[in-house]
């Protein structure tokens, strides 16, 4: 059984996955990266790599929640993942075919709910 399999991702011919959260089929090339590590739709990932993208060596193989958006200082977005079995933190390059709503919706989640209430900044 190969670790795909004993992870529960499927893999087929055409160079696909199935996302573990949304479901979709997700093609392995993306466009801005060369390791595919998300899923252009709902953004969540797998937590496959260990310490190098692309490696492939982690055993966890939990889903990872997208949860924030960070900034290179080139303007590249960069994906904010937390993995749901080991809690570990990884950074992913947003791809070309990204869902833009899904993306603009975790830029602006710290403005939605912000860490305190919104009547105190009139007391500024």
């Amino acid at each position: 059984m190969s670790r795909d399999q004993r992870r529960g991702e499927r893999r087929d011919r055409s160079g696909s996955f199935r996302c573990g959260h949304c479901h979709l089929d997700v093609p392995l090339r993306a466009i801005g990266t060369a390791h595919r590590n998300h899923c252009p739709n709902c953004l969540w990932s797998r937590h496959v790599d260990d310490d190098t993208p692309g490696d492939r060596d982690a055993d966890c193989g939990s889903l990872m929640e997208p949860i924030a958006i960070t900034v290179r200082g080139s303007g590249e977005w960069i994906l904010v993942h937390r993995c749901g079995g080991c809690d570990e933190l990884h950074l992913n390059r947003a791809a070309g075919d990204d869902n833009p709503l899904a993306l603009l919706r975790l830029a602006v989640l710290p403005l939605a709910q912000p860490p305190f209430p919104m009547e105190w900044i009139g007391r500024l």
